[in-house]
């Protein structure tokens, strides 16, 4: 049945916790069943360790899942979490022995506008991207360095100024230095690589850290692009837990010698590894469609829904107004213009439609608060939501008319669905990279952290 097969990563940790038996004393314990969980019960049980990973939830995988969310459209998949695979190094695959359908997107943006705009941009800054990205391969699988210290092993001598300044400016100085036509090109890289999952604007030191990170994708046959994982991020789970069971992993609910249940059981072992959030903004709103939007400025069908659609504030002052949004969001208010990424994963993905008939579609909206200065999310979820695919509807007339059904995830509800703190989908700050972000020994003997540190995340 296909909702067994979307719901697979919930069903195996129910039959795995089933047989579940704790051993006397395991030598690690691994608090947490997210896919770097999974990744690191695999490998250490490998090498001969015995492995248990203890979850709180009935589904593994953190927020890497495909679910059939929507009441109204019940065999309707969609990764209601994570949307893509993006920086998974194509050697840790490799090295799990793990099998991913990769899709790739093509084009892998699609920047709508409500007047007649274009522009060109980007040839020369994707390019030296693309060096980055070669030199930089190999220092994911070392000891980090200081920046200065990464450059120098690892980043050829024209780019090391380049790198260096990158990674510490903010990341409105690296793209003035190319030449884009448009003011809304540029706040369109900077929204989907230097923002996402940050709370920074173009002019906050070490976003470009970030933006760094987002164009470490070297997945095969992806030229750099993120890509959609057949049958949904659940997916690249069921194939985690199968890589860490056939180790001799063992899986089991949860709620350093050990880990504490919340049944009040200890569970001794030589060392733990944390896959919980380490410290335990934005809003995921997931739609069933009933069919494609078309587009003002690009009504006819030309593989524009395969990709990424950014939806930014039109008009010439689109770098003011996305600073708006960030600084609103900062004041605990709602952004009247926050930027949006949209995608329609049925599209490239049609197995997730099943027989439903329909299409599902995800509004990733960047700067929400977590807490609303004046009010609350119970009192204004619905509303911003309407708020939000009115948006959409300035670009695509008709677009509300489509919408069947939604799962909207809000900063809160993400902290509590997926165990995110305060819904920060990076857990950690990206504009600290390299050696000054939080490492995974911890001063804390025989324990260690795994969700601090892309981009394996």
């Amino acid at each position: 049945m296909l909702r067994q097969r979307l719901y697979s990563s919930r069903s195996l940790l129910r039959s795995s916790a089933a047989g579940f038996c704790s051993r006397s004393k395991s030598d690690v314990a691994i608090v947490g069943g997210g896919h770097n969980g999974l990744i690191a019960a695999c490998l250490l049980a490998r090498q001969g360790l015995e492995v248990d990973v203890y979850e709180e939830k009935d589904v593994v995988g953190g927020a890497c899942r495909t679910e059939t969310p929507f009441p109204k459209a019940p065999t309707l998949g969609q990764s209601t979490g994570a949307y893509l695979l993006g920086v998974m190094p194509p050697e840790l695959i490799k090295l799990l022995g793990i099998r991913l359908p990769l899709l790739r997107r093509d084009p892998h943006y699609f920047l709508p506008t409500i007047g007649a705009r274009s522009g060109r941009g980007g040839t020369c800054r994707q390019a030296e991207l693309e060096q980055l990205r070669e030199d930089l391969a190999p220092s994911w699988f070392s000891e980090p360095l200081s920046a200065e210290g990464t450059a120098e092993r690892y980043i050829r001598p024209a780019l090391r100024s380049v790198f260096l300044d990158l990674v510490r400016e903010p990341v409105g100085r690296y793209l003035d230095r190319h030449a884009f036509q448009s003011d809304l090109l540029k706040a369109m890289y900077a929204t989907t690589d230097a923002f996402s999952g940050l709370t920074a604007g173009l002019e906050t030191a070490g976003a470009g850290a970030n933006f760094l990170l987002h164009n470490m994708c070297r997945l095969p046959g992806s030229s750099g692009s993120w890509m959609v994982v057949a049958g949904g991020m659940g997916t690249v789970t069921r194939e985690l837990l199968r890589a860490a069971e056939a180790a001799g992993a063992r899986m089991g609910g949860a709620g350093v010698t050990g880990v504490l249940l919340a049944d009040g059981e200890f569970r001794p072992a030589r060392a733990v590894v944390c896959n919980a959030d380490p410290f335990r903004m934005q809003t995921l709103v997931n739609l069933a469609l009933r069919g494609l939007p078309r587009f003002k400025c690009l009504p006819d069908e030309i593989g524009q829904h395969r990709t990424t659609t950014h939806i930014l504030p039109p008009g010439d002052s689109v770098l003011q107004d996305t600073q708006r949004a960030f600084e609103e969001a900062q004041a605990g208010k709602l952004p009247a213009f926050p930027t949006i990424e949209m995608y329609f994963h049925t599209t490239v993905d049609p197995s997730i439609a099943a027989d439903s008939g329909l299409h599902s579609a995800a509004l990733f909206v960047q700067w929400v608060p977590h807490t609303l200065a004046e009010s609350s999310w119970e009192d204004q979820e619905a509303a911003y939501v309407d708020h939000l695919i009115g948006l959409v509807e300035r670009f695509a007339p008709g677009f509300s008319e489509l919408v069947v059904d939604t799962f909207t995830l809000t900063p809160p509800k993400i902290e509590s669905y997926f165990g995110i703190t305060q819904g920060h989908i990076h857990h950690v700050d990206n504009t600290f990279a390299f050696d000054q972000r939080v490492p995974h020994r911890l001063p804390i003997e025989s324990w260690l952290v795994t969700d601090t540190d892309p981009p394996t995340d």
